[in-house]
Order: C-alpha cells, then sequence, then structure tokens
C-alpha cells in the first residue's frame, strides 16, 4: 500500500473524550472514528488489525473442529422469553418492535437462537458433539459507553457454542476452547492469563476469563506466585481459615454513643478492626438478608449474590432497614429474625465485637454457635498477600483486560428450551452446552493498552496493519523513490504486508506517523546511506537501529522480521 493513497487521517492532538491510551491512539492514528456514543466506524488500518485477529481465531476454531455459520443479529423476543433472560437480562438488552408490533431484541449474545437452531435439526446422539461459530456484530444498550472499544453499544465477538451428549463431553470441549484460546493470545502476541470466573447473566456452572495483563485493565487478578491458581477477585477463593483457639470470654453488652462504624468502634473500645464484624445489609429478590463480615474485610457482592441465587440483589435503602426493624450503625447477627449469612473468616474467630440491635450499644465476646447463628461460606473478597486457597502460596496481584471467555452451561438452555437429543436407548436428553466468546475489537485495544509508548502504537507482528514501512527521506529524490520502489516490490512479492510512505511530507513528519501507527520495523532510505550502500532500519517495539545492505535489501529485511515478535 503507499501512504498516499491510503485513508488515515492522523490527529496530533489528542481527543478530549478519550480517556485510556487506546481509545486515544486509535483515533489519533486514523484507525477509526465516533458515529455515536458508544458506536464507531473502522478506518482501513484499524480493520486490517480487526481481519489478522479473526483470521487467526478462525483459523483456530477451525482447527479444534468449529464449523463457521452466521446467526442473525436481529432476534424475536418469544425465543428469549422461552430461556427465561427476555425480563431478566436488563437494561443492556437492545429491545425494538416491528411494524406488527411484535417484540425483538439486537442480539447481545446467541445462545438462544443457536439452542433454537440445533433443536429443530439435531435430534441423535450420532450428531454429536457439535461445535458452532461465528463472527459478527453483538449489540447492548450500555448505560455508559466508554473508553472506545473497551465498552461499546455495538461490537466484534466471535461466539461459539458446544452441544455434547453429557457433562464428560462437555469437558472435552469445553478444555478443546480453553486450549484453542490459549493458541489465540498467544498468536496475537498479547501477554495474558487465564482466570476463574463469574458466569454472570450467561448463566452455567463453570467459566474461565482471559485477562490481557495491562495497567489500565478494570478488572482485578489474583494469581498465585507458586501454582497456577489463577482467578478473577469476584470469585477468588479464601484459603481455608483455621479456628481460633482463644478461650471464649462471656458475652458483654458496652455502651457505645454515636459510634456507627468499624472504625468509631474499634477506636472507642480500643480495640483492633480484626476483632470486629460489621453487618451488610441488601435485599435479594426483595427479601432481607444480613452478612457479616471480619470488620477490616469487604465483602464480596458477586459470591454473595451467587450463593443466594437472586436476580434483583441491590444494599438495602432505609425504608427497607426500618421495614426489618434494624438500628442502622448498631446491627448484630445475635437474636436476629431476618436470613443471616456468615463469612467463614467470623465463623472461625473468637470474641468479636458486633452490634448489639440497640441504639447506642454493641457486645464484646461473640462467637458463633454460642451466641449467634447463620448460613456460614465464603462471601468475602479475597486481597493480595494472603494465601492461595490451592496451594498455600501467597497470592500476586494484577490489572486485567478481559478479551474472551468460556462457560460450561450445562443444560440451563435446553431444559428450558425443550432442546433434546435421543441416546441409544431412543430415550431423549437435554443436550450438554458451552459456549465460548472472544471480544474481536476489545482485543485489538487490549494489545494497545499492553503494547504503547509515549510516541504511539507498538503492535505484535501478528496483527500489525503492516508489517513494515519504508520511508523515503525525500520524495523528490528520484534515486531514493527508485530504492524505495524497488524494496517495495520485492517485499510484496514475498508475501510481505508492507506500507511505502510516498508522500510529500517531511521526514521528521513521515517519522512520527510511522511510530503512531506502530508499524513494527522502519527502513528509511536517504541518499547518506544510499552512497554507503545502505539502508537504515529502526525496530519499533526494541528501539533497536541499524543499516542493512541495499543490494541485498529484501532478504537482510526478511531476516530483521523473523526477529521481531
Amino acid at each position: 500500500m503507499r501512504y498516499s493513497k491510503l485513508f488515515a487521517p492522523t490527529l496530533r492532538e489528542v481527543p478530549a473524550e478519550a480517556e485510556i491510551a487506546s481509545h486515544q491512539l486509535m483515533l489519533r492514528a486514523g484507525m477509526m472514528r465516533k458515529v455515536a456514543s458508544g458506536v464507531y466506524t473502522y478506518l482501513p488500518l484499524g480493520w486490517r488489525t480487526i481481519e489478522k485477529i479473526s483470521d487467526i481465531i478462525r483459523a483456530e476454531m477451525n482447527s479444534a473442529g468449529g464449523q463457521e455459520l452466521m446467526f442473525p443479529i436481529v432476534q424475536p423476543a418469544e425465543l428469549w422469553q422461552k430461556s427465561g433472560r427476555w425480563e431478566v437480562y436488563g437494561g443492556e438488552l437492545w429491545r425494538l418492535k416491528d411494524r406488527h408490533d411484535r417484540d425483538f431484541c439486537l442480539g447481545p449474545t446467541h445462545e438462544e437462537i443457536a439452542t433454537s437452531l440445533i433443536l429443530n435439526d439435531v435430534n441423535s446422539y450420532k450428531q454429536l458433539p457439535l461445535l458452532i461459530y461465528q463472527i459478527q456484530n453483538k449489540y447492548r444498550d450500555e448505560r455508559r459507553p466508554r473508553f472506545g472499544l473497551m465498552r461499546g453499544r455495538e461490537f466484534i465477538m466471535k461466539d461459539c457454542y458446544s452441544f455434547d451428549r453429557d457433562a464428560a463431553a462437555l469437558d472435552v470441549s469445553y478444555h478443546l476452547m480453553y486450549d484453542a484460546y490459549v493458541n489465540i493470545f498467544n498468536r496475537c502476541g498479547l501477554d495474558f492469563r487465564p482466570v476463574k470466573a463469574d458466569n454472570g447473566a450467561i448463566g452455567g456452572s463453570s467459566s474461565h476469563e482471559f485477562m490481557v495483563l495491562a495497567e489500565s485493565g478494570e478488572a482485578e487478578i489474583l494469581y498465585c506466585d507458586t501454582c497456577d491458581y489463577a482467578a478473577n477477585v469476584e470469585i477468588a477463593d479464601c484459603a481455608k481459615e483455621e479456628i481460633t483457639k482463644e478461650t471464649q470470654l462471656p458475652l458483654e453488652k458496652v455502651l457505645t454513643p454515636e459510634c456507627r462504624t468499624i472504625m468509631d468502634v474499634a477506636e472507642f473500645l480500643h480495640m483492633d478492626t480484626v476483632k470486629t464484624m460489621k453487618a451488610l445489609f441488601y435485599m435479594a429478590d426483595e427479601k432481607p438478608v444480613l452478612i457479616f463480615v471480619r470488620g477490616d474485610r469487604l465483602m464480596n457482592e458477586v459470591k454473595v449474590q451467587n450463593y443466594l441465587g437472586a436476580t434483583l440483589f441491590y444494599m438495602g435503602t432505609e425504608d427497607d432497614l426500618n421495614n426489618a426493624g434494624l438500628v442502622q450503625g448498631f446491627i448484630g447477627p445475635c437474636g436476629q429474625k431476618v436470613r443471616v449469612l456468615i463469612d467463614r473468616e467470623v465463623a472461625a474467630s473468637a470474641n468479636l465485637c458486633c452490634g448489639a440491635n440497640e441504639e447506642g450499644y454493641h457486645l464484646k465476646n461473640a462467637n458463633f454457635g454460642r451466641d449467634f447463628q447463620g448460613e456460614v461460606g465464603d462471601f468475602r473478597l479475597v486481597e493480595a498477600g494472603e494465601r492461595c486457597p490451592e496451594c498455600g502460596g501467597v497470592l500476586q496481584s494484577a490489572r486485567g483486560i478481559e478479551v474472551g471467555q468460556v462457560f460450561k452451561l450445562g443444560t440451563k438452555y435446553s431444559v428450558s428450551m425443550e432442546a433434546s437429543y435421543l441416546d441409544e436407548n431412543g430415550k431423549a436428553n437435554p443436550f450438554e452446552m458451552g459456549c465460548y466468546g472472544i471480544g474481536v475489537g476489545r482485543t485489538m485495544a487490549a494489545a494497545i493498552e499492553q503494547n504503547h509508548d509515549e510516541n504511539g502504537i507498538i503492535w505484535p507482528k501478528a496483527i500489525a496493519p503492516f508489517q513494515v514501512i519504508l520511508v523515503p527521506v525525500s520524495e523528490k529524490s528520484a534515486r531514493q523513490m527508485e530504492a524505495a520502489n524497488d524494496l517495495y516490490l520485492g517485499l510484496q512479492e514475498k508475501g510481505v504486508e508492507v506500507l511505502l510512505d510516498d508522500r510529500a511530507e517531511r521526514a521528521g513528519v513521515k517519522f512520527k506517523d510511522a511510530d503512531l501507527i506502530g508499524i513494527p520495523l522502519r527502513i528509511t532510505i536517504g541518499d547518506k546511506s544510499l552512497d554507503q550502500g545502505l539502508l537504515e532500519y529502526k525496530e519499533r517495539k526494541s528501539g533497536v537501529s541499524g543499516s542493512i545492505d541495499a543490494a541485498e535489501a529484501v532478504s537482510g529485511v526478511l531476516r530483521l522480521l523473523d526477529g521481531i515478535e
């Protein structure tokens, strides 16, 4: 491609709307343009990278036995109503009506459509296993679209669905996809980590997210410094607590005037916050529930909501509190009438301080089993520095950008949508399903978040829009342009994706644009170097520069490319 013909309008200033590096740089590098909030047009440079990522995904999916198809974007409400998700999916479901006043939605995902297809056309165990996928636009009406392609209302996703006869076969499909994802993100040149994750609105029994490690990541992940354990902080398991051997002291009611917070209570009673417990009051499907965690810990909403199986889950209001007969700031588990959840750490501790359920009073030396009861479970957030739940090593923390997720759905959709097959004995069984998604545009954005500097993007070679950029110092020099054109044609013959900057611009402008758009290898053609029979090169990522023999420039560039990741 000749730069003079390339539609890539670059910007020198950072757009005010762009908050993170990938958003800023894709706009500045002329890779995309905003159409509406959370909706973008991909320009040629951006689309080339999108296609490269898609090609890598397609190759690995096909290698794993996937078959590509294309589902409709517009989906009838009846399918979502049958699965039970029409009402519960929430405001992100982009709903619309046709001229006959029938309800439809724009697909945010395609479990219902995929299940509907299979239930009508697959009826025997002999047709299983089945793995189908597509690469297509998805739509979610985000309340607050932000961060460019990280959280948009229209985005490109690869979604895949597996159909198996039983849980053991689903395990095989799940691990096939897990391994395929590892290959995909390795081939994209990304530093990533698979982590255990919450299933969220998709549902199912287990899930892994694939996180590209980057300081700008919106998710926190915890990983062990000794074993392979890694999990999103939302569902990271707590290590097993050791039962405190401390002698239980008599329960004591103490006056704590105006002490409504853990810090106030600990300071007033001259105790460490680890010797306190705090109450969190929530409404779960319109029913009150109290969760008690140690005073220095944070409750994990995802763990609690999953434990309760609640669809609607939110922190109780003042009215909810009053209706439950609770005294804000002085709530405790002793003698409690509402549902009580006790974190394992609280249950394993001795002589804790808690609210007395009476204005101005707390209880000292409260012990689980003796003074209060409740449902015990893992209800708190795990923090870096704690013990690994699998090997006892130390948990480390990192930020990550989710680019893919794999789910074991089990029979969640096949049962609700009555999708079954006949086994060898003619018995009908629901399909065991899995679903597997990759955000294609999000992967591009995550690659930039992980690979950039003050000058622009630093593309991994496998997904760069071009592998090499040729920069004649002056397009007015016939000698330089002849050498550049010869090398341009020679590299194209070898299958190298090369961009020739033949614009009537100063060399400094060309160099800045080459750095901005992030081409892995820059070859500079100037009179001084040509006088010596050389061409200059610079690697974008490493910054290494040098020269190659002009007479053997094609082979020299190929050798350099072989050494670039």
